[in-house]
């Protein structure tokens, strides 16, 4: 499906409505196996029924946002009025249905976008990877014969994008949900700084380290998104002259374990940003490899998450994927001291990493070391752990930093999906698009 500023315009101009756009969405989810395992729900009459309202209107020419009649799919974390929140699990499957729609869905339906579904995901959001047992998993678009991990949590939500099930889509991120899945699925996904969007109504993994944000076919596709679902209204970035950037590349641990396909892509996009008059720095930046040590108990999500899920844990612990609830049960061998002390080291990295990163425009990095691995190479709980880690690793810094980072994809076409990370400052999310767009339209011209 195009980007959302072409769908925009062909609908202005009646190029297009919005129950075409739907149609197109629900054949895509209909012709391909991935649709059953992309969605947990297909809302297939009411999205038909509002695209139909919302060509009346124009028809009628009434005045509606650009954006109205375009189809997105929502991760199954959000409130969604009239629905049930699951989280991708079997013990949320028969809680009531929301009363009210959450601040971000209420956002997304004033801007009149068309619900398709619920999209599948990581059971409550607690693995990089991907998995679900209840609801089977998606495959990445690249090598679907082999059928290679999606990325998670949010994998329904990107393989829904990247096969034209919905033109954009509602993610979360805790450790690197959004820029995960869209660097295995060869797509845009975004962190914004946290708290910067509303997490109110959103089924929580960490109180601390959550955000919520989109994954979109372009740069501009997430800042639309994101100016939506932050309140801050939707707008397009600029470029910036490429000439005036300078990147920090750091040397601690984000460049290790990288395979020949990662490390040559990256190599490659590197050496055509420079091309192109960006300055690219390589720094120590010692600072993240204390984090690993900070979160060696299990961190924030192990102890927020057990706090939230104990009672559940205790009545239903049995339905659980064991993989996730695991981890989660883990939670409760931290003790009120431990937590303290992560909180006040994370202060001080936060501190430290401030001084770092200030000279640059953004810090760039692999988004994850590998390529999308075989599904059946992770069937293996030996090796589900040290592969979750692993993705987990380079994406979940900046959450711990509470940074705003964006994934690019930067893979020449037909090659093996690889994302290019982009971090900006703390806050720094408006100036991190710009930063985005600029980086975009250089990798463009090299493909």
């Amino acid at each position: 499906m195009k980007p959302l500023q072409d769908l925009a315009r062909e609908l202005a101009t009646g190029k297009t409505t919005s129950r075409a756009l739907v149609e197109e969405c629900l054949a895509a989810i209909e012709a391909s196996p991935e649709g059953n395992r992309a969605f947990i729900a297909v809302h297939t009459e009411s999205a038909r029924t509002t695209a139909d309202a919302v060509d009346a209107m124009r028809k009628a020419g009434t005045t509606v946002s650009a954006y109205a009649g375009i189809p997105m799919s929502v991760k199954d974390l959000y409130g969604v009025r009239g629905e049930t929140t699951a989280a991708g699990s079997k013990v949320l499957r028969d809680a009531a249905p929301e009363a009210e729609d959450c601040p971000t869905i209420a956002r997304c339906r004033q801007a009149g976008f068309v619900f398709m579904g619920r999209t599948n995901m990581t059971e409550f959001a607690y693995s990089g990877l991907g998995l679900n047992p209840h609801y089977g998993t998606p495959r990445s678009p690249w090598d679907r014969e082999t059928g290679r991990i999606p990325g998670g949590s949010s994998s329904g939500s990107a393989v829904s994008v990247a096969d034209g099930m919905a033109a954009v889509t509602l993610g979360t991120d805790t450790g690197g949900s959004c820029r995960i899945p869209a660097a295995f699925c060869g797509i845009t996904g975004y962190k914004p700084s946290a708290h910067r969007v509303p997490l109110d109504g959103i089924l929580p993994l960490s109180f601390s380290l959550d955000s919520a944000g989109p994954l979109g076919q372009s740069v501009d596709c997430c800042s639309i998104v994101d100016g939506i679902l932050s309140g801050n209204g939707a707008a397009t970035p600029d470029a910036i002259d490429s000439k005036s950037l300078t990147f920090a590349i750091p040397q601690t641990l984000v460049l290790d374990g990288l395979d020949d396909t990662v490390a040559r892509a990256f190599e490659l996009t590197v050496a055509q940003l420079r091309d192109a008059g960006v300055t690219v720095v390589e720094i120590p930046f010692v600072e993240l490899g204390d984090i690993p040590a900070a979160n060696a108990k299990g961190g924030f999500a192990a102890a927020e998450a057990y706090a939230w899920h104990k009672e559940l844990l205790a009545a239903k612990g049995a339905d659980y994927d064991p993989r996730v609830g695991g981890r989660i049960v883990k939670g409760a061998e931290q003790g009120a001291a431990d937590y303290i002390d992560t909180m006040m080291e994370r202060k001080r990295l936060i501190q430290a990493a401030n001084k770092v990163t200030v000279p640059f425009d953004a810090v760039i990095t692999p988004t994850v070391p590998i390529v999308p691995p075989a599904i059946t190479a992770v069937d293996d709980d030996e090796a589900y752990g040290p592969l979750n880690l692993l993705c987990l690793r380079n994406p979940s810094f900046w959450n711990f930093l509470d940074r705003c980072s964006i994934s690019l994809p930067c893979h020449r076409a037909g090659d093996a999906p690889v994302g290019l990370m982009l971090t900006g400052e703390r806050g720094g999310d408006a100036k991190l698009f710009r930063v985005a767009k600029t980086v975009e339209t250089l990798l463009a011209q090299g493909r």
